[in-house]
Order: C-alpha cells, then sequence, then structure tokens
C-alpha cells in the first residue's frame, strides 16, 4: 500500500485529518516537524533560529527522504516542504498525495492565534493576511501537483476516505 501525504499552507489542518485518516485506514502517522524535531532535539524554531530557513529546508528534505522510505504511513508535511528541492518529486514517487486546499482568509482565521510556534510567522502583525495571499500564490504551483485537491472546509475523514476511492 502507497504512503498518503498531506500537504497545504500552515493551519490548513494537516496533522488533524492525518492522525484521524492513519487511525481510520490502520497505518501510521507521521507528522514531518515532529519528526524533524525527535531527530535533531530541537524545536522548529530553534532550528530555524540555528541554521536560517534555508538550512531548516536542508534538514526537512533530508527527513522527507528517510521517511519516504517507510511503509504504510500518513505523513504531514509542513506548508513548504513540498516547494523546495525535489521534494514534490519525492512525494509523488513513493506515495498518494493530499492537498487541503483553503482560502486565504480561512487560514488566516486559523493562524492568528497560533502564530507563536510557527517561525515564518511570529513576527507577522497586521501583514499576516497578506502574507498567506501571497506565499500561498507562490506555493501553489507545488500543491496543485497533488493527487487529491479537496477544498471541503470541515473535511470528515470519510469523505477523504471515499475522495481516495478506499471505502469498503
Amino acid at each position: 500500500m502507497p504512503n498518503y501525504y498531506i500537504i497545504g499552507f500552515m493551519g490548513a489542518g494537516k496533522t488533524t485529518i492525518g492522525k484521524k485518516f492513519a487511525s481510520k485506514i490502520g497505518y501510521k502517522f507521521i507528522d514531518i516537524d515532529n519528526y524533524i524535531e525527535e531527530k535533531n532535539k530541537h524545536s522548529i524554531s530553534s532550528i530555524f533560529n540555528l541554521v536560517g530557513e534555508e538550512g531548516f529546508r536542508k534538514v526537512e528534505n533530508k527527513a522527507l527522504l528517510e521517511v519516504s522510505l517507510f511503509d504504510n504511513c500518513v505523513i504531514s508535511v509542513g506548508g513548504g516542504t513540498p516547494c523546495f528541492f525535489n521534494n514534490m518529486e519525492i512525494i509523488k514517487k513513493t506515495g498518494k498525495s493530499v492537498y487541503l486546499k483553503y482560502p486565504p482568509s480561512f487560514l488566516y482565521q486559523r493562524l492568528i492565534h497560533a502564530k507563536k510556534k510557527r517561525p515564518l510567522i511570529k513576527e507577522k502583525k497586521d501583514d499576516l493576511l497578506n502574507y498567506i495571499s501571497e506565499t500561498l500564490s507562490k506555493r501553489e504551483f507545488y500543491y496543485l501537483q497533488a493527487d487529491y485537491n479537496i477544498e471541503e472546509i470541515n473535511l470528515k475523514v470519510s469523505d477523504l476516505i471515499k475522495t481516495l476511492g478506499l471505502a469498503k
């Protein structure tokens, strides 16, 4: 069975839906940020502080290569993961990908109170919505390469399972 990758912008709910989906289909769940933190013994924020975004993206690429070798996993990747190096190619070669596609206004509402633990937006004040809109427009090129694009705001795992053709 292939791995399933949940991709999309930060705040889209990739980890939440990924955990429920993995549990429902009997797969292991991996959140790539948690995987990186455990392997490196540092939080994502401290890795950003130590090596900057460019250094973090290298760490992230290495982690993606490692988890892509696992079997029967649902892998939630960081919002930027598909957009760097050959990461989207790795995702496409080693599993099926699901893009949780939401408008900037929805993402803004989810992120406005969760900025502290997100290094790319923690300093954003009045320009958060603008940042989300601009960054999302740059990243969509990669996100839209996913095998499935889902725009359902209140996505239920049962609907995801049907969309992926896994319903019994």
